[in-house]
């Protein structure tokens, strides 16, 4: 795959850069900071060196004379964060970038990510507008949106190979479980509550684990970035609603790779989880690089109804309902129409699976393919639609 220009930009300032492997982290840098000093922590030699003599980083760092020093995967060697907090109060000029794929080791480390002198951005999966017309609705809902993933010449062989990887180099080395064997029934038990709430104990019994284990790999999966829980949009709430927030993979492949399919499954229902996990990742990633506050909510009433995704920023409130159908039903605009009743100041959206705009009361129906190809920082909800 050719470089896609990605939507992120880059702080003028040193930051914390953290995504899913195979996000593009480092092919990015690569790709903005072709002169900067690159040391990979996942290098035996390096690793050893610096895990030994953390001090040996002031070292190199002087005697390079760089103006950007990028340390990837960070979490690996949590011990020198003091050393770069000591060179960044140097205040000597120098930009330093530290990538991660896991925030695990270093949230137990007291670090406090460097006391706030570095500032913290994440990297996500491509979005539909950054690869323009190499995106396809299709191709995305089965092999997702990562980019080692999109740029392999067997786009499905590596995806297969994804999970087992995070599993065997991020939990098992790590030492994250005592029992890899329980995890891995855990995220495939997970992959069935994907775009819904999940009900700890239950998947518990399907695992033949305790509750507080199933909490805790819940966990470890957030910390590897390898997924996300969207809460409940409460604010100035009207009537009764749920408590409990709605679970997501990071990316529709990954989901579709965990989730076991037969001749029991129906597929229209993990199709349409697949969108449904397509859209959260997609406005996930457009809240971190918009810049204009905006966060992710879902809305559901203790009555039934739901509204699947709210946006709530200083730009606007947006609700927006998914459905994979070209067919609308009028029972389909309920939980929009309900929270607009309660919201008048939101712009409701449908996005649907037909290929026509159409604008049924207040709320304004969209055809999903053409909603990723216009998703993307500073979107004018009202103009650019």
């Amino acid at each position: 795959m050719d470089i896609v220009r990605r939507f992120f930009q880059n702080p003028k300032q040193s930051f914390f850069l953290f995504g899913p492997r195979g996000s593009g982290k480092s092919t990015w840098l690569k790709q903005c900071y072709p002169e900067a000093l690159f040391l990979d922590l996942l290098s035996p030699t390096l690793f050893r060196e610096l895990v030994a003599r953390p001090e040996r980083l002031t070292e190199r760092v002087k005697g390079e004379k760089k103006r950007v020093v990028i340390l990837d995967e960070i979490q690996k060697i949590p011990e020198i964060l003091p050393v770069v907090h000591q060179l960044i109060e140097q205040k000597d000029g120098r930009q330093f970038i530290l990538t991660g794929s896991s925030a695990r080791k270093l949230k137990r480390t007291g670090v406090n990510l460097l006391g706030g002198r570095a500032l913290l951005r994440f990297m996500h999966p491509f979005m539909g507008a950054e690869l323009g017309k190499m995106f396809s609705l299709e191709r995305s809902l089965k092999t997702g949106m990562l980019p080692i993933v999109l740029g392999a010449p067997d786009p499905a062989d590596v995806l297969k190979t994804y999970a087992a990887l995070y599993m065997r180099e991020e939990v098992q080395l790590e030492g994250l479980v005592r029992n890899i064997g329980s995890f891995a029934r855990f995220q495939e038990s997970a992959s069935f509550s994907h775009g819904a709430v999940l009900n700890a104990s239950e998947v518990a019994r399907e695992c033949q684990v305790g509750r507080k284990a199933v909490e805790g790999y819940l966990e470890i999966l957030e910390d590897l970035l390898l997924a996300f829980r969207v809460p409940v949009f409460a604010k100035r709430a009207k009537r009764l609603l749920s408590q409990h927030p709605k679970f997501y993979y990071f990316d529709a492949g990954v989901f579709r790779q965990l989730r076991p399919s037969g001749p029991l499954d129906r597929t229209e229902e993990i199709e349409g989880a697949a969108l449904e996990g397509l859209v959260a990742q997609h406005l996930r990633a457009f809240c971190d690089l918009d810049g204009r506050g905006y966060a992710l909510y879902f809305w559901r009433t203790k009555a039934g109804l739901e509204v699947d995704f709210v946006l709530y920023g200083s730009a606007g409130l947006i609700a927006i309902e998914v459905k994979r159908s070209a067919r609308l039903r009028s029972a389909e605009l309920a939980g929009l129409k309900a929270f607009k009743s309660d919201y008048p100041m939101a712009r409701t959206i449908l996005l649907h699976g037909g290929v026509e705009r159409l604008q049924i009361g207040e709320v304004f129906c969209l055809p999903c393919e053409e909603f990723f190809h216009l998703l993307r920082p500073g979107l004018d909800w009202d103009k650019d639609l």
